[in-house]
């Protein structure tokens, strides 16, 4: 039987997946990170698959999501996107603390993901962050600089009024350098990395990810570290296929 807990670690408010009567032993853990005006409950089919196989998956809420939303505007939520991408982190290393702490990560076996806006954050964890010993990216952008400055672009193109000095977007823009993956890329070491993205996909471009799996899989000593799976005509949305093949791919890193 799996069971699911609502509890907060360090402030971080999050859900706790697990096989009954393991509550109190060292298990391998993933932490997942929800989507952009998502929330934690929407990733618990992927959490229960992992359970299933013995993990202890974590799900938080982000800032401004879920459970931490406290009424703020779906505008001011858009312009603080990268606000919370590192807000993550903090909870990240929070979470992370917590779980040291009371003995529940079996060997250091601590591995992140997440979808979208997760899966930005996986990337940017892993430029900062050595105890994490995989990262999951369902559909989220390693070139995070980049993804802003499109973001940006877009906003502009739309006709809508930013209210953003330019020197303040430059100031965003090279602050998000020092978590940029891309940019940084042997940060990784040897940590293995599996990738999912839809083709098709209109709000995280395809590229990011593809692209940059490509020079990773071209410079890669070892060919085994680098997985991406990509679905023909799908959207930004992660399919079946994707859970079942980063649920597989976790069992032989992890």
């Amino acid at each position: 039987m799996i069971v699911i807990k609502e509890e907060v670690w360090n402030e971080v408010p999050l859900l706790r997946i697990e096989q009954a009567g393991a509550e109190d032993q060292e298990l391998p853990v993933f932490t997942y990170f929800h989507g952009f005006t998502s929330a934690r409950e929407h990733n618990l089919p992927i959490a229960y698959m992992l359970a299933e196989k013995g993990y202890r998956v974590l799900l938080p809420d982000a800032l401004h999501h879920g459970i931490r939303e406290d009424g703020v505007s779906s505008n001011k939520r858009q312009m603080e996107f990268f606000a919370i991408v590192k807000e993550n982190l903090y909870d990240l290393q929070q979470i992370h603390q917590y779980a040291s702490e009371k003995s529940l990560i079996q060997n250091n076996r601590f591995a992140i993901g997440g979808t979208s806006m997760g899966g930005i954050t996986a990337c940017a964890a892993l430029t900062q962050f050595e105890w994490i010993q995989a990262g999951m990216v369902m559909m989220g952008s390693p070139k995070i600089a980049a993804f802003a400055r499109g973001m940006v672009d877009a906003v502009k193109k739309s006709g809508v009024e930013m209210n953003i000095p330019e020197e303040e977007l430059d100031q965003l823009f090279t602050s998000l350098e020092s978590i940029d993956l891309s940019l940084h890329p042997e940060a990784i070491g040897d940590r293995p990395m599996f990738f999912w993205h839809g083709d098709q996909d209109p709000v995280v471009p395809y590229i990011h990810s593809r692209s940059f799996y490509e020079m990773l899989e071209y410079e890669a000593a070892d060919q085994e570290q680098f997985t991406y799976v990509t679905e023909a005509g799908s959207g930004h949305k992660v399919s079946r296929k994707a859970m079942l093949a980063g649920t597989a791919w976790l069992e032989k890193v992890l």
